[in-house]
């Protein structure tokens, strides 16, 4: 029997989990709870993102590494009543906020 992979919940495998935030922003992050991107330790933080060297403040998720944003587009829900989004692919800059 081959060992799940992940440890997520019914994995007898448990995650490792980071014990301290660096100063550092993750490479992949969503605002959404619901996403296996979401951590809210550096959410809580703050993060700022700057887009081909425009500060923006509309991302829901990023990736550094693959080099795209995803935006709300307009206030156009979909039927779970979530935005729709669309993907901006350019320079990812995360940073997080001073003073946090």
């Amino acid at each position: 029997m081959k060992p799940a992979v992940g440890g997520g919940i019914l994995s007898p495998f448990p995650i490792a989990m980071p014990t301290a935030m660096t100063d550092t922003p993750p490479d992949r992050l969503s605002n959404d709870p619901r996403s296996p991107h979401y951590d809210a330790d550096a959410m809580n933080r703050g993060i700022g993102i700057r887009f081909n060297g425009n500060e923006r403040r509309d991302v829901e998720e990023y990736c550094v590494s693959e080099g795209w944003i995803r935006v709300a587009a307009g206030r156009a829900l979909d039927r779970r009543g979530q935005p729709l989004t669309v993907k901006l692919k350019g320079t990812v800059e995360p940073y997080f906020h001073l003073g946090s």
